[in-house]
């Protein structure tokens, strides 16, 4: 499965987004893993994040039975970005136009 979804930092956190991302945890990336997560990329442009991910259909959804190492990361995030009342990052989904295997 693959998935893409955009969210937006707020002003003046760009650098800040970028640091903590570039020291990601390592029990967030076990997480990410043992969940089945692979290319899994952020960009940036301006104060609009693109997000994109992939994984096999069967592993669980990043919000359904949220696990507590994504819950403290979303509160560890969530001065730099737009959220939801529960810190959980508000994301909006993309649509696939094009693709070439």
């Amino acid at each position: 499965m693959r998935s893409a979804w955009v969210m937006k930092l707020k002003p003046g956190q760009e650098a800040e987004y970028k640091r903590k991302h570039d020291e990601i945890w390592p029990d967030m990336v076990a997480l990410l893993k043992s969940q089945g997560v692979h290319n899994y990329s952020i960009y940036r442009h301006g104060l609009l994040l693109f997000a994109y991910l992939e994984k096999p259909d069967s592993a669980p959804s990043q919000t359904a039975g949220v696990d507590p190492v994504i819950q403290k990361w979303w509160k560890w995030m969530e001065p730099h970005m737009e959220t939801h009342p529960d810190a959980r990052p508000i994301a909006e989904p993309v649509e696939e136009v094009f693709r070439l295997d």
